[in-house]
């Protein structure tokens, strides 16, 4: 009967452990680098939602101050009304 070698030598030991151990080292880098691409990607994602929506929210709400002010125009309103975008004041021209 043959009896295979299965026991490593040091030396090869030595060796499969350094490979190993930089396979290791790389994949913690790669896996840093893509984890460092994904959450960048997702922090820009919700930041151009964020500012997305908040002009959105602006818009309405300039859209009814406009309204407000046509009204204010036709004197239904007996107040004076200053619409705002962003804390800028914004003249609303007649249609």
């Amino acid at each position: 009967m043959v009896r295979a070698m299965t026991a490593l030598s040091l030396e090869s030991a030595k060796t499969i452990a350094i490979v190993v151990a930089l396979i290791f080292v790389a994949s913690a880098v790669i896996s840093a680098w893509v984890i460092k691409k994904v959450i960048t990607k997702v922090i820009v994602i919700l930041l151009m939602v964020g500012l997305a929506l908040g002009v959105w929210t602006q818009r309405a709400s300039l859209q009814s101050c406009a309204n407000d002010a046509k009204e204010a125009a036709t004197g239904i309103v007996d107040q004076g009304v200053t619409c705002t975008f962003f804390g800028t004041d914004v003249e609303i021209g007649g249609e």
